[in-house]
C-alpha cells in the first residue's frame, strides 16, 4: 500500500490533469505526445513520466500555448518553460498545477519556488485559502479514487505543514491579547489528519487568543488536565475518520460528562464525519461547522 504508484490509468490522468480522457486520447493519437503501454486486455496504462509530461503540457496549454505547438517543443525544454511560467505568475490554477506536479515528482524545489512566487504577491492566509485548501480538496478526491499513493500525499502535506508551523511560530512570540476564552485543539483517538486543525490554530493565534495545540489521537480523559488550569475552555476538534458515525453520540455524551460537568466548556467540531451528526439532538455547548471558513468567522 505504501509503494509509490508508478502506473496510471487514463482516468487517473484525467483526474490529475483536469484534461478529459477523450482529449488525452486525441493528443496521443494526433500529436504522439504520450506512448502508453497496454495490458493483456488492451487497456492503456501510463508511466509516471507520461503523467509528469501531461501535467506540464496542461500547464502550457492553459497558459495559451496551442497543442500543435507544444507537440513540436523538444521534450527537455518543456519543464524549463513550465518553471518559467510558474516563476512569472501566481494565478491559482497554475499554482495548484505546479504543486501537483511537485507532488508527483517528489520535487521539493518546485514546491518551494512556487510558494515563494505566491508569497511575493499574497499573504500566507491568502495562499492557504486560495491555493492550499482547493489543492487539498483535490488531493482528497485523488486519494479516494486511488489516483495518488500515500507517499505522494505524505510528501505534499508535510511541506504544507512546514509552512503552517513557521507562520504560526511567528505569531506565538507575542502574548495573547484576548482573555475571554482559551482554545484547546485536538484530534480524537485514531485520528491523524491534522492539516485543517493546524490552520485553524494559526487563525486563532492570529486573532490574539491563547491556543493550546494538543494534536493527534487524544483520549477525552487526557483533556481533563486542562480543566485544572483554565475556565471557559473552547475545545475544537476535526473528525475526518474518527469517531465513526456509530460512535458519535456516545462520544458527545462522554465529552459532556467528562469535560463539561461545570457547564463552562464548549466543543467546536468539523470534518468529514459531521455529515452523520444529528444537530437537533446536540446540547447547546456543542457546535458543528461544515467548513474551516465558518469556524474562522466565529472567532
Amino acid at each position: 500500500m505504501n509503494n509509490v504508484k508508478a502506473s496510471f490509468s487514463i482516468r487517473d490522468m484525467e483526474n490529475l490533469s483536469g484534461i478529459k480522457a477523450h482529449t488525452i486520447r486525441i493528443w496521443e493519437k494526433r500529436y504522439n505526445l504520450f506512448t502508453p503501454e497496454r495490458t493483456d486486455t488492451n487497456i492503456r496504462t501510463y508511466s509516471i513520466g507520461s503523467l509528469q509530461k501531461l501535467l506540464n503540457v496542461t500547464l502550457l496549454y492553459n497558459n495559451g500555448y496551442k497543442i500543435s505547438k507544444i507537440a513540436k517543443i523538444e521534450e527537455g525544454q518543456i519543464p524549463i518553460m513550465v518553471r518559467e511560467i510558474v516563476s512569472n505568475t501566481s494565478e491559482k490554477s497554475h499554482a495548484i498545477n505546479a504543486f501537483k506536479l511537485a507532488m508527483v515528482n517528489f520535487d521539493q524545489t518546485l514546491f518551494l519556488n512556487t510558494y515563494s512566487s505566491l508569497l511575493s504577491e499574497k499573504s500566507f492566509r491568502e495562499i492557504f485559502s486560495d491555493v492550499f485548501i482547493p489543492l487539498l480538496n483535490e488531493l482528497g478526491l485523488l486519494w479516494q479514487t486511488d489516483t495518488i499513493s500515500p507517499s505522494h500525499e505524505h510528501f505534499i502535506t508535510h511541506l504544507i505543514k512546514q509552512k503552517l508551523y513557521i507562520n504560526t511560530e511567528k505569531l506565538q512570540i507575542a502574548e495573547p491579547t484576548k482573555k475571554d476564552k482559551v482554545f484547546a485543539l485536538f484530534l480524537p483517538e485514531n485520528e491523524i489528519h491534522e492539516l485543517g486543525l493546524l490552520y485553524i490554530n494559526y487563525e486563532i493565534t492570529l486573532r490574539g487568543y491563547k491556543s493550546i495545540y494538543l494534536g493527534q489521537t487524544m483520549p477525552i480523559e487526557s483533556l481533563e488536565d486542562l480543566l485544572k488550569y483554565y475556565d471557559n475552555l473552547t475545545f475544537l476538534s476535526y473528525f475526518t475518520v474518527s469517531p465513526t458515525k456509530d460512535n458519535l453520540a456516545s462520544y458527545f455524551e462522554k465529552f459532556s460528562k467528562t469535560l463539561n460537568a461545570a457547564g463552562n466548556s464548549s466543543l467546536y467540531v468539523l470534518g468529514h464525519q459531521i455529515q452523520y451528526i444529528d444537530e437537533s439532538s446536540l446540547p447547546s455547548n456543542i457546535k458543528v461547522f461544515d467548513s474551516i471558513e465558518k469556524v474562522i468567522r466565529t472567532l
